[in-house]
């Protein structure tokens, strides 16, 4: 990964993470990405699914989304991942925060060409639920034709994480008040049949897989 003045984490800079590693780990744990850029001399920060394959990081939308069009003229975008991991809480007010983990990245996207669409939407679907593309129906030529896919590689990228107890003032460590943290831990749930299924229709493998290994 490049680390530039811009990709830098200035306040705390011992939380900052720049190995491809540490940044493929939180990118591959989370779902949404928001986008920011400017679109007609004003911010805008769309959030959407992405995928992640490589040193390549994708998203899909309608092909005349305004983001999607913007994004195809290979305009400078950030984007963004983070997930609250636990609610830290310090005997001070000032000392409240939170763990987290984050990933930070600068650069610009490519529109996927149509003999790589495929693939891209692929790499997509396996980030959400791996194995689920070889259950479904692929998508056919009229919702290719609707979908463009935006290629943004991972080059100027930073992920910064929190982890670890509250840092109250030494001078407070003798109050009585609590101080600890709240993990937050994301769970899948039992999966919820749509109505008009068959009742005696058996959970996909992509499912029974998520559920059993990460509920």
């Amino acid at each position: 990964m490049k680390k530039t003045p811009r990709s830098t984490v200035k306040r705390a800079p011992k939380r900052g993470l720049y190995d491809a590693p540490s940044i493929y780990e939180i990118l591959d744990r989370n779902h949404i990405c928001h986008v920011g850029i400017l679109h007609e001399g004003a911010p805008l920060v769309i959030p959407t699914l992405y995928g992640r394959k490589g040193n390549t990081l994708y998203i899909h939308g309608a092909s005349v989304s305004r983001l999607i069009t913007r994004l195809e003229e290979a305009i400078p975008l950030s984007l963004s991942v983070a997930k609250t991991t636990g609610l830290v809480l310090a005997r001070s007010a000032f000392h409240h925060s939170l763990n987290y983990e984050s990933v930070v990245l600068f650069g610009a996207g490519r529109l996927v060409p149509e003999a790589d669409k495929m693939e891209a939407l692929k790499a997509v679907s396996d980030h959400l639920i791996p194995g689920r593309w070889e259950e479904v129906r692929k998508p056919n030529t009229k919702e290719l034709k609707a979908t463009k896919v935006i290629a943004i590689p991972l080059e100027e990228v930073t992920a910064k994480v929190r982890s670890g107890g509250p840092k109250d003032d030494p001078a407070d460590d003798e109050l009585a008040l609590w101080a600890g943290v709240v993990p937050i831990k994301e769970i899948y749930e039992a999966p919820i049949a749509d109505s008009t299924l068959n009742k005696n229709m058996e959970l996909p493998k992509s499912v029974t897989n998520l559920y059993n290994l990460k509920s």
